[in-house]
């Protein structure tokens, strides 16, 4: 599994307006193929009276990268919307461009332009976003030593879980994988070898 990757945070839409061309792009983070194509099929479902809805998804699985140019002249939609993807560095997301036609031919260049500028304008609107993989790591101890983890934690960027107030309070810290021996040996260090620390599950967060 990669460390770390780029998608987006929510699902968003945005519109834009070329000579009278309407071009409306839905983004949506998503993490299997199904999932991107159960999207699709909603749209087109949604804007059914469209003269094309244009897509392009990729997902970190597999390394999968589709697109279509629905209709459009070839190379002029789905790549263009393809290519706005890969320059953001993103992955896990589908774009999906819908066009009303408004009476005045673009061109191919015209084509390649709007389609790219809706889908770049429909990334921004979900607020790309950078996921690394990590360890949820619960910390128990003393409620003494809790200030002084809290602190640690959020000072290296961590994020932390809902804390648990038992006995002893357990604090989940999501650690990247790759720096979990070192966050390990401060916690020991910290806390004088006072704190428990328990490895839980790896996912991106």
């Amino acid at each position: 599994m990669k460390e770390s990757y780029k998608t987006v945070t929510k699902t968003a839409n945005c519109e834009i307006i070329e000579k009278r061309s309407r071009f409306i792009a839905n983004v949506m983070p998503v993490s299997t193929e199904e999932e991107a194509l159960a999207f699709l099929e909603a749209l087109k479902k949604k804007y059914w009276d469209a003269t094309h809805n244009v897509y392009a998804y990729t997902l970190e699985e597999n390394n999968v990268q589709r697109y279509s140019d629905d209709g459009e002249p070839s190379g002029t939609a789905g790549l263009p919307v393809l290519d706005m993807i890969k320059k953001e560095g993103l992955s896990n997301l589908i774009v999906v461009v819908t066009r009303y036609f408004g009476g005045i031919l673009l061109g191919t260049g015209g084509l390649v332009h709007a389609y790219s500028k809706a889908a770049k304008a429909g990334i921004e609107s979900a607020l790309p976003v950078q996921k690394t993989l990590c360890c949820e790591l619960a910390i128990e101890c003393d409620y003494s030593l809790l200030g002084k983890i809290q602190s640690e934690a959020l000072g290296l960027g961590y994020a932390l879980g809902e804390i648990i107030y038992e006995e002893n309070v357990k604090i989940p810290v999501f650690v990247p994988v790759s720096l979990i021996s070192s966050f390990e040996a401060k916690i020991i260090d910290k806390t004088n070898g006072k704190a428990r620390i328990i490895q839980g599950e790896t996912g991106y967060y």
